[in-house]
């Protein structure tokens, strides 16, 4: 799971007005036995953290994920994402600053390795459709690779209660542009989706579970083939 999470719950906290969010969870992903070696050597588990906070000049969201892919089930990826919205008086369009990056571990090797940082600036805007609070924001991506990537990024996010606040659906749909080749060996850019649902049934009012349901385009193993991938996971969040 990529992790991007960015400001899954930002509208809803927002606007029921709410002063702080925070919620750990743990997902199953299945992504071996669905693909084979192609998304990943073994299945595994993804530890999330995911914070909200506002205050007088807007709100910060965070997430981190931790993958335990490596050997013997030992923590094998991590990967963050920090997102600062800014409120200027009553106006609807909210500037935008993100930066997103990791470090990850060979499996099976002593190596490792960076996830090439990115750098966000845009424009955010909020609103409700029907019992669904949304989110959406356009920006400048820069994602460092070894040839510099100049990109926009497109996001919508969502989240809704439903059946006596039971249920509960939150997600996001990312579109952003990046060089076909990261080393810049040759000239091209590529479109990349991800989209994450996620699907609750809230046993109390702080512990779920669930499912999330990762579909993406030119994502997973995006350096070797260009294809479309449905990962769903199994999952348990404790809200606090």
């Amino acid at each position: 799971m990529e992790r991007k999470k960015i400001i899954l719950a930002l509208a809803f906290i927002c606007l029921i007005g709410v002063t702080h969010a925070q919620n750990l969870q743990l997902h199953f992903d299945p992504r071996h036995s669905l693909y084979g070696d192609k998304a990943s050597s073994i299945n595994y588990l993804t530890a999330t953290f995911e914070m909200f906070k506002p205050d007088d000049w807007g709100s910060t969201f965070m997430f981190v994920d931790i993958d335990f892919n490596f050997n013997q089930r030992n923590p094998g990826l991590a990967y963050a994402e920090i997102a600062r919205t800014f409120q200027i008086s009553d106006f609807a369009l909210r500037p935008h600053l993100e930066y997103n990056g990791g470090l990850g571990l060979v499996r099976n090797s002593g190596y490792g390795f960076s996830i090439p940082s990115s750098y966000l600036g845009g424009l955010s805007y909020s609103f409700q459709l029907g019992n669904f609070f949304m989110s959406t924001y356009a920006a400048y991506k820069l994602n460092a690779f070894e040839k510099i990537s100049h990109d926009a990024q497109w996001t919508v996010t969502w989240n809704a209660n439903l059946a006596d606040n039971k249920l509960s659906l939150a997600g996001f749909f990312d579109l952003w542009s990046e060089n076909k080749d990261r080393t810049g060996a040759t000239s091209g850019k590529k479109l990349v989706l991800l989209t994450e649902p996620q699907f609750w049934y809230n046993v109390t009012p702080h512990f779920s579970l669930g499912t999330e349901v990762e579909l993406s385009y030119n994502f997973v193993n995006a350096t070797n083939e260009s294809r479309f991938y449905a990962i769903p996971t199994l999952a348990t969040k404790w809200n606090f």
